[in-house]
């Protein structure tokens, strides 16, 4: 049986265990070795966020990691200074992830230690906003409506927001296939005992949706252009820009 959503981890103790896990998020080459096509979708959301935000200058990274996107996104944009906001709840994910993106020598760079729901923003400054492997630990409809509602404030007009992220499949039939060759991807990573724990992290910390419950949420809060750039199994890539 699923863990119900009130017992699910807390953000404290989703911080505890991403306090202990930087060096896993901070290879760009390979990104998440758990996620299935990790550096594909990296690079088709970053490319998709330039494509459709070309002038971009201000960006925010919910749930940064240790910066591998906000790095795939700078060597995308061409030229000019970016200002790059992060975000995560880990104090140690945080820095590793400046350090890495001041390397870059492309614009300021800020930190932001907390949940992105309630984090001092700015409302309507951000050109784009990236979300990778974060939104999955939303919890009920309310939760997942305010925080997509939060994004699209958080954008300026043209701005444009993009995820990666874990996700499930709307038929049960073939959400259990799905999750079945996840679990074959996940043994040939690393065997039966690393399938075993990442299976059950999922089930103790996360809450995925489907792509299309997704979709028409990002169409419902007000986004009028959206779209899915990749889906494999039990992992997907899409976005958005606010016209």
């Amino acid at each position: 049986m699923a863990t119900p959503l009130d017992q699910k981890s807390t953000l404290t103790e989703i911080e505890a265990r991403f306090d202990a896990d930087v060096e896993r998020f901070s290879n760009l080459d390979t990104g998440q070795t758990a996620t299935m096509d990790a550096p594909l979708a990296m690079e088709l959301i970053t490319r998709a966020a330039v494509a459709a935000t070309p002038t971009a200058g201000r960006v925010l990274d919910i749930g940064c990691g240790a910066g591998n996107n906000t790095l795939r996104l700078l060597r995308e944009i061409p030229s000019g200074a970016v200002e790059c906001h992060l975000n995560d709840l880990s104090r140690p994910m945080l820095q590793r992830a400046r350090e890495r993106v001041e390397a870059e020598e492309r614009g300021p760079v800020l930190l932001i230690q907390g949940d992105f729901r309630t984090a001092n923003l700015s409302t309507g400054s951000y050109d784009i906003i990236l979300a990778a492997a974060v939104l999955h630990h939303l919890r009920d409809d309310a939760d997942w409506e305010n925080a997509f509602r939060r994004i699209f404030d958080l954008l300026r007009p043209g701005g444009s927001f993009w995820v990666t992220d874990l996700v499930t499949q709307e038929d049960p039939a073939v959400d259990r296939l799905m999750w079945s060759r996840y679990g074959e991807y996940l043994e040939a990573q690393g065997g039966p005992e690393y399938r075993q724990k990442v299976f059950d992290y999922i089930e103790k910390e996360d809450s995925p949706r489907p792509v299309p419950f997704q979709l028409d949420l990002l169409r419902k809060v007000g986004f009028r252009t959206v779209d899915l750039l990749h889906k494999n199994g039990s992992f997907a890539a899409f976005g958005a820009v606010k016209r």
